[in-house]
């Protein structure tokens, strides 16, 4: 496995050290772990999270999207099986607790969740404001005089 060191760029730079910290996490150990997930493009704009989440009802989950980062969580309640008096004595079906973060583009939402089948969806679209989309900017010839928009400058000539 292949290792950087950033540290030049860090004292080179200001403000790409959100950019450096996910270098440093897209080459770190990427063991994916538990649950396994699948990330999908749905559309130009669109996308689609599924976390496999069996066994795992939907008051054990939870969604937080705050800033750019997704957070899905999972807790499992105490024993189930309290309730019927059974006795465990083998377990293969995992019900661990988990937590797992996604980091989000800018202008990227969340737009729905659900579960079913025991996948949880997370739907995102991505958003654009249109204060940030490109606009196109008409020119004028050069023998026309320039347009005043406010009246600031006809003040300043008075």
């Amino acid at each position: 496995m292949r290792t950087y060191d950033l540290t030049p760029f860090y004292r080179s730079t200001v403000g790409f050290d959100r950019l450096f910290s996910l270098l440093d996490q897209a080459t770190s150990d990427g063991s994916p772990g538990y649950p396994p997930y699948n990330i999908e493009r749905t559309g130009e704009n669109s996308y689609r999270i599924t976390v496999a989440v069996s066994g795992f009802a939907l008051g054990e989950l939870s969604i937080v999207a705050k800033e750019n980062t997704l957070t899905i969580k999972g807790e499992k309640t105490a024993n189930e099986n309290g309730q019927d008096k059974s006795e465990v004595l083998y377990r293969g079906i995992a019900a661990r607790a988990f937590e797992r973060a996604f980091q989000l583009a800018d202008f990227v939402q969340v737009k729905n969740a659900s579960l079913e089948h025991g996948l949880l969806h997370v739907d995102l679209v991505r958003e654009i404001p249109e204060a940030k989309k490109p606009r196109s900017i008409p020119i004028s010839s050069g023998g026309q005089a320039p347009q005043v928009v406010d009246g600031s400058a006809a003040k300043v000539a008075a």
